[in-house]
């Protein structure tokens, strides 16, 4: 477990590369509706397309791909499997609902992670962590509320990305646990790999499109969230405590919000604004370090 020390020591770049992943992730849902191919298909080439530059990545960088052993093999297909079914459901839900609220429902993952963090730990948020999680949960509830009339259109959706946030919350936690053992990009090509591989078969068995007519969307989608969105989400958990991870992950619905509102005119309210301005605030405070108080 990586404590708020660790992070104030070196490793200074974690943070920024937490957000620029978090960032490039962002698009994934735009990309996924203009893919051109069915969900699962779209999480196969987001994974396949994304491996021969992960491997050259890994290879020049000093990080070359290597088979871990048997046991830290399993713990990592064990992870590509929650990854995998992860992006099945969530590009099924993103195709069901709205932006925004695809990538609201799918990031319950970063409440699950932070609790886990905290568990681990074994102690209770301060109370600054305790207010920042407050208002992030405030603005994750404003966000959501100007689409609850709206509901029942989007009930499937919404479902289907809150089954992958779950995923996904299980997806972090094994690569949180693997990372003191295998570098980032190896374990990332390694999941990537085994994903890939459960995606095809069942986005053949399941009847979709698999090859588009316009490759651009995908080759995208594999460059914006699994080199880089992924990539550098691997590397910040091998630095960042899962707190504040968890609370980073929670910008991604309101930059999704903003995506849906410029490119399929889908309305943000004042509420909507609201709360993307909560999480940002949630997050300024979460990486703040509380002042002891002085003794008397």
């Amino acid at each position: 477990m990586v404590s708020d020390r660790n992070l104030s020591r070196g490793h200074r770049w974690a943070f920024v590369a937490l957000l620029l992943g978090n960032v490039a992730l962002a698009m994934g849902p735009f990309l996924v509706r203009h893919s051109g191919v069915g969900p699962v298909a779209a999480g196969f080439w987001r994974l396949g397309l994304a491996l021969p530059l992960l491997w050259l990545i890994a290879r020049y960088s000093g990080q070359p791909v290597h088979w871990p052993r048997r046991s830290l093999t399993l713990l990592v297909a064990l992870a590509a499997f929650f990854f995998a079914t992860d992006l099945a459901a969530w590009h099924a839900g993103i195709l069901l609902t709205k932006l925004g609220n695809a990538t609201l429902f799918g990031n319950i993952s970063s409440f699950i992670f932070a609790a886990w963090g905290l568990w681990m730990a074994r102690r209770w948020p301060t109370a600054l962590q305790g207010f920042a999680l407050l208002l992030a949960a405030a603005g994750c509830t404003a966000l959501m509320w100007s689409s609850a009339e709206l509901s029942a259109a989007h009930i499937r959706g919404d479902l289907l990305a809150a089954l992958a946030g779950i995923l996904y919350a299980g997806y972090l936690i094994i690569v949180e646990r693997t990372r003191g053992e295998l570098q980032p990009l190896p374990l990332l090509f390694i999941a990537s790999l085994s994903g890939a591989a459960l995606l095809l078969p069942w986005a053949v068995l399941a009847g979709e499109t698999v090859v588009p007519q316009d490759w651009s969307a995908l080759i995208a989608l594999a460059l914006c969230s699994q080199v880089a969105g992924q990539g550098l989400i691997v590397y910040a958990l091998g630095h960042v405590p899962p707190l504040v991870v968890g609370v980073t992950m929670l910008t991604q619905p309101a930059l999704s919000a903003l995506l849906g509102w410029l490119y399929y005119d889908e309305r943000l309210t004042a509420l909507d604004w609201a709360g993307a301005a909560m999480i940002v605030a949630a997050l300024i405070l979460v990486r703040l370090r509380e002042t002891p108080a002085r003794p008397k």
